[in-house]
Parts: C-alpha cells; structure tokens; sequence
C-alpha cells in the first residue's frame, strides 16, 4: 500500500489539508477519499514515502552511507 498525502477543498468551500490515506495506487486512494468527502474537490495529491512526500526524495544510496558511518563510529 502506498500513502497519499491531498488537499481538498470540500462541497461547502472549506480547505482541508494534510488528508493521508492509503491505496494500492491513486485512484484507489481518492475513492476512498471520495467515500469520506463526497463531492469534494481535490487541489493536490503527493505520494508519501517513509514519513516524508515523494518529491522531497529517498535516497538508498545516503541510508546505506549514514548506516555504514554509524558503524565505523560505534
């Protein structure tokens, strides 16, 4: 499963940020949504990984380098 973060501007006009829901793909993440918020709007959707949106990146590479200098140190 994968988590999505929206935001949404609901029928009577109200924003509501940070929604986190999971699906195994968008679309299943906004009927869900859409289940909870009929007729809503929405204004953004990220794909979030880890605790962090997707746009900000994962870096394998980085972990597995942090991992290994916390080895050395210890």
């Amino acid at each position: 499963m994968i988590k999505y973060q929206f935001k949404i501007r609901t029928r009577d006009g109200l924003t509501v940020d940070n929604l986190n829901i999971q699906g195994r793909d968008q679309a299943d993440a906004e009927r869900k949504l859409f289940q909870m918020y009929p007729k809503s709007e929405v204004t953004e959707c990220h794909e979030v990984i880890g605790g962090t949106s997707r746009d900000e990146g994962l870096d394998l590479g980085g972990i597995l380098a942090l991992i290994s200098k916390q080895d050395k140190e210890g």
